[in-house]
């Protein structure tokens, strides 16, 4: 069984979660940037997992254009899907919101797995933002690593063939 890890990242926090579940996962398992790669042939996955972050209470529009433009073939297979934010309390209104309905609901998994507030990898504008709406003015990483756990046990138990290096 081949599993891709589909996902858009901005700082670099969504990447670090997928390449995690990549090495739980183990060497069937392949890492797909979207902001890298244009077009993707879904056809040899069986288990596709998307992941994305959320800025501003939204999802990135890479992530929603990929679910949407592919959803039919994506509800052929088996799914799981990850959300990086930093707003724990909207945690699962975005989640709702950061996916369709129909791939939320025949997705075998979906979890919050928290984030990161990354100052150096941030422009001016958003430095200003995450520190007026957050009144944070440093690196946090509140990435949540029982949610991420969680996540890879879940793909796991519905594919017993899958084990970890």
């Amino acid at each position: 069984m081949k599993t891709a890890i589909i996902y858009a990242t901005s700082h670099g926090t969504t990447e670090k979660v997928a390449t995690q579940i990549q090495s739980e996962l183990g060497s069937n398992t392949v890492l797909i940037n979207l902001k890298q790669t244009k077009t993707i042939d879904l056809a040899p996955f069986d288990t596709v997992v998307i992941g994305g972050s959320i800025h501003a209470g939204q999802m990135q529009g890479r992530v929603k254009s990929f679910c949407k433009k592919n959803l039919v073939e994506l509800l052929k297979k088996r799914v799981a899907l990850y959300m990086c934010g930093m707003n724990e309390p909207e945690f699962e209104s975005e989640l709702s919101n950061a996916f369709p309905e129909l791939l939320r609901k025949h997705a075998i998994t979906s979890k919050s797995v928290g984030g990161e507030f990354l100052f150096e990898k941030m422009n001016f504008i958003e430095k200003l933002i995450v520190r007026k709406v957050s009144g944070i003015d440093q690196n946090v990483s509140k990435i949540d690593k029982v949610r991420v756990t969680e996540l890879i046990n879940d793909l796991k138990k519905q594919n017993p063939d899958t084990c970890s290096n």
